[in-house]
């Protein structure tokens, strides 16, 4: 049975999955129906699949600004951050064990450091300072002779704060330290341009985050940098990512990615609408924006004063207005991000993700804020 979509939802949490688009689709549905063959069969039918498998790697790869021999593909996201963090651990172990990252960080970057710490490896947090970020001089003061691994984020996925990537090489060269740099670029493909994220070693993206199918992200590791991969079997992907590729996902994630259009004019466009959300909004006192001025404007943080997220999701979407209390892989949890950046439990509480994509119109938008003051009025009575 198939399940109607209505025309009138608005759909404001793509920080969790996104739509996908048209073209994406129908690669996916034509890998299934006609091109399904295994990449790695040596008849026809798989050397098919493979020569599509070899375009889709040069459109990620063109994407992402990097040559398609620096492309991995994997299940997603959470696969290549793993990937990148325990492989260049693992590989550089012999220089040290110390590893920084942030303390903003997604789980799958920040169960990975866990991991870490039990397994002996020195992990050093660094603090969140003033409006998200952490501070040249406590990247530089953690930075050792042995520390054999960086990871930092390129936008966060509860507030949108954007970190400086290109600072963090430029620090690692300045301190004289081995480490490689690995960055979760998931939020910021497709968002950002290229060159705001691709000065790490390894950058993880995901498809399903750029209007692409679940099941495909990507890994970049640059040229000459070696990681000892930890899933194992029939050697695909150069032995990184081992296991028959989900070509359906991959061919999707593909397309998608050949829609992406002018990167820079459509994050005008998107400043644009939360420019105006956020006026709409500014007025009362029943609001609080968690998300500082200068984050990444596809993702809009903010607390209705005085109502548990909960409620104010619930309330949204039965008026098929789809919105967050914040990361989707925190379902049911405190925010740790709104925590550490130091706002009270009670707005913590209280806060919920509004995130944007292409997709998204000023009518989006205008009825998102006016649902929310109706939210916040009815809680006051």
């Amino acid at each position: 049975m198939a399940i109607e979509i209505s025309h009138s939802e608005i759909y404001l949490d793509n920080s969790a999955t996104t739509r996908v688009c048209p073209a994406a689709a129908e690669a996916v549905m034509n890998a299934l129906s006609e091109e399904y063959g295994n990449p790695s069969s040596l008849h026809d039918k798989g050397y098919r699949a493979e020569k599509l498998l070899d375009l889709a790697r040069r459109q990620v790869a063109g994407a992402m600004g990097c040559a398609p021999d620096e492309l991995y593909f994997s299940p997603g996201g959470t696969y290549s951050d793993n990937a990148a963090i325990f492989g260049a651990a693992q590989s550089m172990k012999r220089r040290g064990k110390r590893v920084v990252t942030t303390a903003l960080e997604h789980p799958a970057v920040a169960n990975c450091m866990k991991r870490l710490e039990e397994e002996g490896f020195d992990v050093v947090r660094l603090p969140c300072r003033e409006g998200g970020h952490f501070t040249g001089e406590d990247l530089a003061a953690a930075l050792t002779a042995d520390t054999v691994l960086v990871s930092v984020m390129a936008v966060n996925n509860e507030t949108g704060v954007v970190n400086d990537v290109g600072a963090v090489r430029s620090a690692i060269k300045a301190a004289g330290s081995p480490a490689l740099l690995h960055c979760d670029a998931v939020q910021a493909f497709g968002k950002l341009p290229p060159s705001s994220f691709m000065h790490a070693d390894l950058v993880s993206v995901s498809s399903h985050k750029v209007h692409g199918p679940k099941g495909a992200g990507a890994l970049y590791v640059r040229k000459g940098v070696r990681i000892l991969p930890y899933i194992f079997g029939g050697g695909q992907e150069k032995g990184l990512f081992s296991g028959t590729q989900a070509t359906p996902a991959i061919f999707g994630f593909a397309a998608a990615c050949g829609e992406f259009g002018d990167i820079k004019a459509e994050l005008d466009r998107i400043a644009a609408l939360r420019g105006a959300f956020v006026s709409a909004l500014s007025d009362s006192d029943r609001f609080s924006f968690n998300s500082p001025g200068d984050a990444l404007p596809y993702i809009i943080n903010l607390s209705v004063n005085g109502v548990p997220s909960e409620v104010t999701v619930n309330s949204l979407s039965a008026l098929g207005i789809y919105v967050s209390a914040g990361s989707a892989c925190h379902k049911g949890k405190r925010s740790d991000v709104l925590s550490a950046m130091g706002f009270s439990a009670a707005r913590t509480d209280s806060a919920v993700r509004v995130s944007l994509s292409r997709y998204t119109t000023a009518e989006d938008m205008e009825r998102c804020a006016d649902a929310l003051k109706a939210v916040s009025k009815r809680s006051k009575r």
